[in-house]
């Protein structure tokens, strides 16, 4: 689970996309909450959008709390704190056959 985490987190804050694919559910969901309008992405359209951004340093501190964890699923909250507003991502990773996994990710901004 950590190395899932760590990888989305430097996907998110340093560009480094290069191993997000792997640890990325095939059927992840992405959902960013802009005002009162939802908008979901799936893998596909996510990796491409990163594309744009890739080894690019956000200028943001960043952190995550374990929100709940158990032998199946774990939420994570990351928060990417900007000057003017924070970001934040729940990201939940699953225990799959094929290790831990990210199969869901919803974004606020504060």
């Amino acid at each position: 689970m950590n190395y899932a985490v760590q990888t989305y987190i430097d996907a998110m804050t340093q560009g480094k996309i290069k191993d997000l694919p792997e640890v990325l559910e095939n059927d992840v969901k992405f959902t960013v909450t802009q005002g009162q309008n939802i908008v979901n992405f799936s893998k596909n359209q996510m990796l491409a959008a990163l594309k744009g951004s890739e080894n690019m340093q956000q200028n943001c501190k960043t952190n995550f709390t374990v929100v709940e964890q158990n032998d199946a699923q774990s939420i994570v909250k990351v928060s990417m704190i900007y000057d003017m507003f924070t970001r934040i991502n729940y990201v939940t990773i699953s225990n799959t056959d094929k290790g831990w996994k990210i199969t869901n990710v919803s974004t606020v901004f504060n």
